[in-house]
């Protein structure tokens, strides 16, 4: 049963939506570290093998993935007490993230802890965030001014995962521990402080609740249009969920950088962020899926060069991140856009993006999976460049993303968009 809103919900005031924003800012915070930086970390600091962290690893993921449809059940099932829920997340969340970041000295034991920690993570970062969006898609039409805050706020968060904890992990080892305990209390008081302001917010009045999931998952099954934009949007994720997962890695054994590892990552999705505006008025002149196409050619011209870097060539890579940050942007912005125009039953729009974020889950999964590949091609981490390196980090998304971009053609054949 919907609740009915006794009044009309007043405009959203300048600070409302900056309390709603602002917590954008800890969950990017806390996602490109469990993402990103801590397979590096449990690898080159922790000491763990790499093939069995690859598959805990992908095990992690693979549950993350397919927990998402059960939180957002669980929070439509018991709307009224979704902010309980986004509290009790936001502690989880706090303490794994801490937890993440002190194992214990024994690889034995670190391995035990880091599948509990990466399973508290990734669950109370699930949850938070899916509440956190769909509070979000309930604010008043005037709230719309929130999400750029949201976005902007998301943005401060990354580029400051970006920076700040690859600072410490390539600084002197004998500060590492203390230097990571100050950035993990201080990851808390901003998620504390954040979640403070917006759950202190009036809650925005609840929506009728549309047909069940059941039901919207058969009526996307019979839309072919939504059904032949899944294996593009897969496989163009995988392509950019493998050099993810391996970046730190090209970075410090590939090129030697480990020092301008921060400095990377930040050009990589500061090119990402300046470049949505780029994409936006492409697609407009030329269509979605033909901006679409060329971002992947670009981001495949990136990843071909990065093939043939090694030590020092820190000039070259900058351009690297600089080319696929920039595509990314429009990986980001212009999936959605193709998944409203052909989802039209308003019903099943939500089913439609849980699917589309379970697929970009099942793609981080996958890339697990890159680390058993090197361990099996002889990589090993810590010990200078390698061979078999660059071929997982860019050959490998440059195939996938090619055959993303053959599958995005056959797309727009089919269904003109």
């Amino acid at each position: 049963m919907s609740a009915v809103p006794q009044s009309s919900p007043a405009p959203a005031s300048g600070w409302s939506n900056a309390a709603y924003g602002m917590l954008g800012a800890p969950l990017a915070m806390a996602a490109l570290p469990l993402f990103v930086q801590i397979p590096a970390y449990y690898a080159s600091h922790v000491g763990l093998a790499l093939a069995p962290l690859g598959w805990v690893l992908f095990a992690a993921r693979l549950l993350d993935m397919l927990q998402d449809p059960l939180f957002g059940h669980l929070l439509d099932r018991s709307a009224q007490r979704q902010k309980r829920w986004m509290a009790a997340a936001g502690v989880v969340l706090a303490a794994a993230f801490i937890c993440l970041w002190k194992p214990p000295s024994s690889p034995q034991a670190a391995m035990v802890w880091l599948v509990a920690m990466l399973v508290l993570a990734y669950g109370a970062h699930s949850m938070l965030s899916i509440a956190y969006l769909s509070l979000g898609s309930r604010l008043p039409e005037q709230g719309l001014r929130a999400v750029p805050w949201r976005e902007g706020a998301g943005l401060a968060g990354v580029i400051l995962a970006s920076v700040v904890p690859v600072g410490i992990l390539a600084a002197d080892p004998a500060l590492i521990d203390q230097r990571i305990t100050w950035y993990c209390l201080f990851f808390g008081a901003v998620l504390a402080l954040s979640l403070l302001l917006l759950l202190r917010q009036p809650a925005p009045p609840m929506m009728a609740q549309g047909e069940r999931w059941g039901a919207s998952l058969r009526a996307l099954w019979a839309n072919r249009a939504f059904r032949s934009l899944l294996p593009p949007y897969l496989l163009n994720a995988l392509s950019a969920a493998i050099p993810a997962t391996l970046a730190l890695f090209f970075i410090e054994d590939q090129l030697q950088e480990r020092a301008l590892a921060g400095g990377f990552l930040a050009a990589y999705f500061g090119a990402a962020a300046l470049g949505l505006p780029l994409w936006s008025a492409l697609a407009r002149r030329v269509g979605t899926i033909a901006c679409w196409r060329q971002a992947m050619l670009l981001s495949i011209a990136g990843f071909v060069g990065a093939v043939l870097l090694g030590p020092g060539d820190r000039w070259a890579f900058l351009l690297v991140c600089l080319a696929t940050g920039a595509a990314l942007g429009a990986d980001l912005l212009l999936p959605p856009v193709l998944l409203a125009r052909v989802v039209t039953q308003r019903a099943s729009v939500g089913a439609a993006f849980g699917i589309l974020t379970m697929l970009g889950k099942l793609a981080l999964a996958l890339a697990g999976i890159a680390l058993p590949l090197l361990s099996a091609l002889d990589y090993q981490p810590g010990q200078g460049p390698s061979s078999s390196l660059p071929l997982v980090y860019a050959a490998l998304p440059c195939v996938l993303k090619l055959a993303a971009f053959v599958a995005l053609g056959r797309y727009g054949r089919q269904h003109a968009a």
